[in-house]
């Protein structure tokens, strides 16, 4: 079973490929839901990898809504360029309509930039696919758009609650495009994936790291608003994710 690492940075790319993950989807502002790395991240992370793993940075300007204006999709279509010429393997994308299905035309856009760029990329359809009518139904729809796989919770607040959608879309897709398992993974998940006919699971496996230092009678808010914050991989969530989908 494949397995994809969620990676802010060089040290989750660096884990990653240590521990035996199939992919990182590269992103930086995860508290945010993830927004486009830079270029210096992108470089950084190949280096980190040193090429034993494949990076498919996430592209999205902005956070929010998966509704974007012309200036969004012009934005990210530039973004797409510069990170696949980077040596990314594929991006990961999406965008809905106001009505929640996906935006064709805007999606193609995406698309048709990503193949122009490199003919060989990989295209990947994120979680915006939970916010439409019938996630199994668009699948029709990404593989007619050229995409390589659709990242999906099952329409669910986790993978766990989304596992009956989850194998409607792996039987909808019937072998044309890979249906990955992410959104509220649980390692005990994997084996019922796996039952269910996925063949790729996809977690953040992270860790928040925080400095704080509560000044002597201050009220500990550091649960809700601490500034010194940030989030990192957890070796030992990769290692056992690694262990669980072998």
């Amino acid at each position: 079973m494949k397995l994809e690492i969620v990676a802010v940075g060089a040290q989750g790319a660096a884990v990653a490929a240590e521990e035996g993950a199939d992919r990182i989807e590269l992103c930086t502002a995860l508290e945010l839901g993830g927004l486009t790395p830079s270029q210096g991240l992108m470089d950084a992370a190949q280096e980190a990898a040193d090429g034993r793993l494949e990076i498919h940075p996430l592209i999205r300007s902005r956070p929010g809504d998966f509704l974007y204006s012309g200036a969004d999709v012009d934005t990210m279509a530039r973004e797409i360029r510069f990170l696949l010429s980077q040596g990314a393997h594929g991006v990961v994308i999406g965008v809905l309509t106001a009505a929640g299905d996906i935006d064709v035309p805007a999606t193609r856009k995406l698309a048709d930039t990503a193949l122009e760029t490199n003919s060989e990329a990989q295209l990947t359809f994120h979680r915006a696919i939970d916010q439409t009518p019938d996630p199994a139904a668009a699948v029709e729809q990404l593989v007619e758009l050229g995409f390589t796989r659709v990242l999906s919770s099952g329409g669910a607040a986790t993978v766990g609650e989304g596992i009956a959608t989850l194998e409607r879309m792996v039987h909808r897709a019937a072998g044309r495009l890979e249906v990955m398992a992410g959104g509220g993974l649980a390692l005990a998940d994997i084996p019922v994936l796996q039952a269910a006919g996925l063949s790729a699971v996809h977690l953040s496996a992270k860790t928040t790291v925080s400095t704080w230092k509560n000044p002597a009678g201050a009220p500990d808010t550091a649960a809700t608003s601490d500034p010194t914050a940030y989030m990192v991989t957890n070796r030992d969530l990769v290692r056992a994710a690694r262990t669980a989908s072998r």
